[in-house]
């Protein structure tokens, strides 16, 4: 594919009218003006715009021609295209509207044949264009952003445009844009993957609405982020927002649960809305490595200052009191008043020379600081600012700001971004960053082994007993049992097991046995057994009666695996038995998991402590446990067909393990 041509072309040709006011006029005015040295207008009275000269056909022009942009009606866009490729064009941004979003796959259809027969690489149709700052290149209906080391991939041209309005605002330069509209063309995984090895791109943003190759994306995410950090935003949170989406794109979103879990083993940093993604992308683009999450707070202000550290606080970064050698040379400097115990409160007093020798001094033993000023409207702000920016630079190590308020407040916080120290609008935002950019130094996801298959289940649900066995094949820990298919059966079991018993009833036509009366438990003699039996054979479809001794555990937690519409296979752990539902305290991941990736799985439930052993209760083995959720983990890649299959409840007690209860369904494939 042509990708680079989309960012890099040697001529530019744009296709729609180019009358005063029309969007070909618009894009000509746009690139010239960008500087762009090789543009051409191509519409049917041949009418040019400024320095582009007019045609009526891409093959009328002779310079070399690398790229189009298509803001012609969508009738005439294959046609367009065609001529394009005839030109020798390899790459087209089709802005134009009035394809697939509005029901018209035919004329998507057509459009990637033309492609595909000239060798073209597009974005959308309905799209909002694309950028790149390093070539002059402004391709795009939206703010123009100033040049930077970010680039953003949207979906959605709209978001795209409003994310550079405001980084322009807030200081964030960008590298490049590009709106991919319906990705019928280039998509999500092209741009991915072109932008993980430009050298112009030290940040990825990425806004999305849906991922239309789930397991691909997240291969392709996974190399990605072992690169350079990559931030998204992703729509659809809720239900509403999932329905907007729906009529947005035509294509449904995921599972939203599923989409944190599958971005989070990526690597890949998902943030809530625009405003956290910009605060993100200053911090990574401009900010050295944060190689410790001991964090140092240096205010003039004390409020702002405690918000700060309960923010801090809570996201993991540890705002620890300053050593003794610290604290005795601060003291050499600051006021007998001020406050050494971090926040460290230079009071009303601290000046530049405070600020510059607080920071070096407490950067010695942190991995990175908070510089918070709040000034007065009287007296300048600038000596502060550069004062900030002389002990960033000499540390080496991440400084975040807030500066507000002071005489010269515009031109301090200007200074401030020219030193490519990003300003944050509060103290809470900027910890929230830098807990981020902590977190991005912890680890780098490794690439799962593919595993080898063992066979099929078969359409349906499986009864208990082929289920437990099947359990039992893949060394998942399961109790003795036998199928009673008479009460003789049953009485013979019941010497061989040890009383008292669970009885279950075998029923293809029972899924969940516990609500239709199908499970009868502590039978503990033979006369209860034979009650027991007599009442189970009796239910709708049974074909036996199955036995277990009597078991129990300290806890009780589910196992369950299912499928994503985007994603595919997924594991889920949390606590089971008669609470799954109730308490929803269930962590998800795309499946499989490593035993480290489940660890972090029992770490994010709500009853971690309690299985750590809280309150005198006997530990569970953590990393036995997690290593049986990856074995479980594994079973769709065993076996392709499954769709579905739970474990509830899993007794656990120590370093005991046992599978009571099992469903395993599967699919026609």
């Amino acid at each position: 594919m042509s990708i680079h041509k989309l960012f890099y072309p040697k001529g530019v040709v744009v296709a729609g009218s180019a009358s005063p006011g029309k969007l070909g006029q618009v894009l000509l005015e746009r690139l010239l003006k960008a500087g762009f040295p090789s543009v051409f207008a191509l519409n049917p009275k041949a009418i040019g715009w400024g320095a582009a000269p007019g045609f009526v056909s891409a093959r009328q022009i002779e310079a070399p021609l690398d790229l189009a942009v298509i803001v012609s009606p969508a009738s005439t866009v294959a046609d367009v295209l065609a001529d394009c490729g005839e030109a020798g064009v390899r790459a087209a941004i089709i802005i134009s509207s009035g394809f697939g979003e509005a029901g018209n796959a035919e004329g998507e259809r057509q459009l990637q044949e033309v492609a595909a027969r000239y060798g073209i690489s597009y974005t959308g149709p309905n799209c909002a264009g694309l950028i790149n700052t390093g070539n002059n290149l402004l391709a795009s209906l939206e703010a123009a952003p100033p040049p930077g080391a970010t680039s953003l991939i949207s979906q959605s041209g709209a978001v795209g445009g409003v994310m550079m309005d405001l980084a322009e605002a807030r200081g964030l330069g960008l590298a490049k844009f590009v709106s991919y509209g319906n990705g019928s063309g280039v998509g999500e995984l092209d741009l991915l993957a072109y932008l993980a090895n430009d050298p112009e791109t030290k940040v990825i943003a990425m806004y999305l609405e849906n991922i239309k190759q789930g397991r691909e994306f997240l291969a392709l995410l996974r190399q990605v982020t072992a690169k350079k950090p990559v931030v998204v935003v992703k729509s659809g949170r809720t239900g509403s927002g999932q329905r907007a989406t729906l009529s947005h794109t035509g294509a449904l979103a995921g599972s939203d649960q599923v989409y944190d879990a599958a971005l989070a083993q990526a690597g890949a940093i998902r943030v809530a809305g625009i405003e956290d993604m910009i605060d993100l992308c200053q911090a990574f683009s401009s900010l050295s490595p944060m190689k410790s999450k001991k964090l140092a707070i240096i205010t003039n202000s004390g409020g702002p200052a405690v918000l700060t550290a309960d923010r801090a606080d809570e996201l993991g970064l540890e705002v620890g009191e300053p050593s003794p050698a610290c604290r005795e040379e601060l003291a050499s400097f600051l006021p007998s008043h001020a406050g050494l115990a971090n926040p460290i409160d230079l009071t009303v007093e601290g000046d530049a020379a405070a600020y510059k020798q607080a920071l070096l001094a407490c950067l010695q033993e942190n991995g990175a600081a908070v510089a918070l000023y709040v000034g007065t409207p009287y007296l300048p702000a600038l000596p502060i600012a550069q004062a900030i920016a002389e002990a960033a630079a000499e540390s080496g190590k991440p400084v975040a700001t807030i500066l507000q308020v002071g005489a010269d407040i515009k031109e301090a916080q200007k200074y401030l971004l020219q030193a490519n120290l990003p300003l944050f609008l509060s103290g809470e935002r900027a910890v929230q960053a830098l807990a981020y950019l902590a977190r991005y130094q912890e680890s780098r996801p490794a690439a799962a082994e593919p595993l080898p298959q063992k066979g099929k289940i078969g359409p349906g649900a499986l009864l208990e007993p082929e289920a437990m066995e099947l359990l039992k094949l893949n060394g998942m820990p399961t109790p003795p049992f036998t199928l009673a298919k008479s009460l003789e059966e049953a009485i013979a079991a019941g010497a061989g097991l040890t009383y008292p018993l669970a009885a279950k009833v075998v029923s293809p036509e029972i899924l969940h046995k516990s609500g239709q009366g199908g499970v009868i438990l502590n039978t503990k003699d033979e006369a209860q057994l034979t009650e027991a039996f007599r009442n189970l054979i009796q239910l709708p479809g049974a074909l036996g009666v199955l036995l277990y001794p009597m078991l129990k555990g300290d806890f009780e937690l589910i196992l369950g695996l299912s499928r994503d519409r985007q994603f595919g296979p997924v594991v889920a752990c949390g606590l089971g038995g008669i609470y799954t539902e109730i308490l929803r305290d269930v962590a998800l991941r795309i499946a499989p998991v490593s035993q480290e990736e489940a660890e972090t799985m029992l770490r994010q439930l709500r009853a971690y402590p309690i299985l750590s052993g809280a309150r005198g209760k006997q530990p569970v083995d953590l990393q036995a446990l997690a290593r049986l959720i990856s074995n479980f983990s594994q079973l769709p890649f065993l076996y392709p067909d499954l769709q579905e299959a739970d474990i509830n409840p899993l007794f656990v007690s120590g370093d005991e393990f046992m599978a009571v209860d099992a469903r395993i369904i599967g699919m026609a494939i």
